[in-house]
């Protein structure tokens, strides 16, 4: 399922890049496209991933894993609808589905915590806010139909409880347990980091929504506050690893440009909101230049355990290597085509399109070279 769920998302990206670069598409149903039936249900699935190892319990139920699948059907629901080949009354229903699978999902965290020998790792509760704020941006959806006179607000709140919040939240808190993992050097003070940030990330995510619907020193504040937040890990990794190791290979580097892309986003969040720039663009730079190297970097070090999982193997260490070449440059392409599409180039788009194929010609040939001189049995 992780496997489907990986290249379903890149397959997405792909399909989104083709509309921005030889269509014009709807801006809700792009974003709808990435986020619900790509990036969604692909985070839903890391996070049953990585509990089970942040409080040291079983595997997930595969059923959970399955639910993922209703996610991303209700993602494609409202993908539709915005697209017009479905009712648009379709959004609701969707958005009901995914609701519900959230709540699964944060009670299987919570219940997971509480059956951890010991103290859980902090990390699982950037899980649980992330989801949390999922549910809060769903439950908007139904409200925009109910009371029209308050759409615009509502539309605000969603767009930053799902950006900021389910997709951010989850991952800074991704990132802080994954990058030590892919350097291959253990960060001691991640957990006291994630503990610490947490309430105020969480806390600065809340601000930016409402203070973006109904008061804006309340977004700026809270605008600030996140960007402390990355700051702080960005210093942090600086100190821990320093730029050799941060842009040593393709992995890394997608990871450490990702955090490096989200904190310039938020400044031009900044910008936008005290209007000295233009933030039409800005949904289509947050996928290209945060969620391109993040999930691309993502992938570049989990997809090699999830095709091959258990002790390290020669086919393992044979998909990393073919993942992780090239270096640093795929990571810029994604961030100089974000930079430029939130200006408004948008041949930006090509960049992007440069940068995703190169992935995909990765992500082919590493599963071809995992198959070479098989494992013994």
């Amino acid at each position: 399922m992780m496997i489907y769920l990986a290249f379903s998302a890149v397959g997405v990206f792909v399909a989104a890049l083709a509309l921005l670069v030889f269509g014009d598409p709807s801006l809700p149903a792009l974003a709808h496209l990435v986020f619900a039936v790509g990036v969604a249900p692909l985070i839903f699935g890391a996070i049953s991933h990585f509990v089970p190892v942040l409080t040291r319990t079983g595997r997930a139920h595969r059923g959970l894993l399955w639910a993922t699948l209703l996610l991303q059907l209700a993602g494609a629901a409202a993908f539709l609808g915005f697209n017009g080949a479905l009712d648009p009354t379709a959004r609701n229903a969707a958005a009901l589905g995914a609701f519900l699978v959230a709540i699964v999902f944060a009670v299987w965290l919570v219940r997971r915590a509480h059956r951890t020998l010991g103290r859980p790792h902090p990390g699982w509760r950037w899980y649980l806010a992330a989801v949390v704020a999922l549910s809060l941006g769903l439950a908007l959806v139904p409200a925009m139909t109910e009371w029209p006179e308050w759409r615009s607000e509502f539309r605000l709140l969603h767009l930053h409880l799902n950006t900021l919040g389910f997709v951010g939240l989850a991952a800074l808190g991704t990132l802080q347990v994954l990058l030590p993992t892919a350097v291959g050097e253990h960060d001691a003070h991640a957990a006291a980091r994630l503990h610490h940030d947490l309430p105020i990330a969480a806390g600065a995510v809340l601000a930016v929504a409402v203070g973006a619907a109904f008061w804006l020193p309340l977004a700026l504040t809270g605008g600030v506050l996140l960007l402390c937040v990355v700051l702080n890990t960005g210093v942090a990794w600086l100190r821990r690893y320093g730029w050799r190791t941060l842009t040593g290979n393709s992995a890394v580097a997608a990871l450490f440009a990702a955090l490096g892309a989200y904190f310039l986003l938020l400044a031009f969040g900044i910008l936008h909101a005290m209007h000295f720039v233009d933030g039409r663009d800005a949904v289509v730079a947050f996928i290209v230049a945060f969620l391109f190297p993040l999930v691309t970097g993502a992938l570049s070090q989990l997809l090699p355990v999830w095709c091959h999982p258990g002790v390290r193997t020669p086919a393992q260490a044979r998909m990393h290597a073919a993942l992780r070449a090239g270096g640093i440059g795929r990571p810029l392409l994604f961030v100089s085509a974000g930079l430029l599409l939130v200006l408004g180039v948008t041949e930006g788009g090509w960049l992007a399109a440069a940068g995703m194929l190169s992935f995909v010609v990765a992500l082919f040939r590493s599963r071809a070279v995992s198959r070479t001189d098989a494992d013994p049995a």
